[in-house]
């Protein structure tokens, strides 16, 4: 049987009146901490156990509090902020099952047939789905140099069983608007996929080529954008919006509210402007078609 660890702990001199709660809290975690170091039997991965310790704060909060280590930031952000290889899609993790909510238009994963509102639950024989594998171990079995193969199980609704797909991973582009046409005379339509660094430049570059074409009105589809950068949310906004109005503000329990307001520059702050939204419209699609319909400046279609 594995000794137990049974740590003395001494009690900690009396803490002087001007100390915090928190400061007190903070005392306990480094002296269970310092415990665990010095006393327990084996080798203690230190950074391993304090990064669970935050993991387990975080669950005691909302589902939309997360801890990403620094290699998770920097790979969760490479769909926002160039190109990546993989299988090209974008996903939510919901519970502990890998949700497609858009494969990214003409990638690998589009080709072979894989869908919005897939679920991603093997991964070359793995499973993936309700075993508590983390983000980066999953991404590590998704992501891979272009040109290797990757074997996909899906679940789909309404389909019995697993279906499977093989596909050949690819350099991925980010393009965050995926389409800009002509639907009729004097109508454009965009639609924007995610909010990224190049997603205003992107938008502008297509709003100008509508206009060439005549475009009066414009329709913005941000159906299955599941959000990205604030700051792109509030550029995008901007776009439509007159001089001072808010598009959005932030406030903290212990940080002042701090608006965001549009400069008046926009590209499109008089025309007809229909946003349309769906169900996995989220977080800074929410600022934007929030930011035009308090204004009264579009007609919002869907939920």
């Amino acid at each position: 049987m594995q000794p137990q660890m049974q740590p003395q702990m001494q009690r900690q001199p009396q803490m002087q009146p001007q100390a915090t709660a928190i400061d007190a809290e903070l005392q306990k975690l480094l002296v269970a901490e310092g415990a665990i170091s010095a006393l327990y039997v084996e080798d203690v991965d230190e950074k391993k156990i304090v990064e669970k310790a935050i993991l387990g704060m975080l669950e005691e909060l909302d589902p939309h509090s997360t801890y990403l280590t620094p290699e998770e930031n920097d790979k969760s952000n490479e769909t926002l902020m160039g190109s990546f290889e993989g299988i090209g899609v974008q996903f939510n993790m919901i519970e502990d099952t890998l949700f497609i909510v858009q494969p990214i238009p003409d990638g690998p994963s589009e080709k072979v047939g894989i869908m919005a509102g897939d679920r991603i639950v093997t991964v070359n024989d793995t499973a993936i789905a309700g075993v508590k594998m983390s983000q980066e171990a999953i991404m590590k079995r998704l992501r891979g140099p272009k040109g290797t193969k990757v074997d996909l199980g899906i679940n789909r609704r309404g389909v019995n069983g697993l279906i499977h797909f093989t596909v050949t991973r690819d350099k991925i582009p980010v393009n965050t608007v995926d389409a800009a046409y002509m639907i009729r005379p004097g109508i454009g339509y965009i639609k924007v996929s995610s909010f990224g660094a190049t997603t205003v430049e992107e938008f502008e570059d297509k709003l100008a080529d509508l206009r060439r074409q005549g475009a009066q009105s414009l329709i913005l589809d941000l159906q299955g954008n599941g959000g990205g950068l604030l700051m792109a949310a509030i550029g995008m906004a901007n776009e439509f919006l007159g001089r001072d109005q808010m598009v959005v503000y932030t406030e903290g329990r212990r940080s002042p509210k701090s608006g965001y307001m549009a400069d008046g520059r926009g590209r499109f702050r008089d025309g007809k402007l229909v946003v349309l939204i769906d169900e996995y419209s989220a977080s800074a699609s929410e600022i934007v078609s929030g930011a035009v319909q308090d204004w009264d400046r579009a007609t919002i279609v869907g939920r």
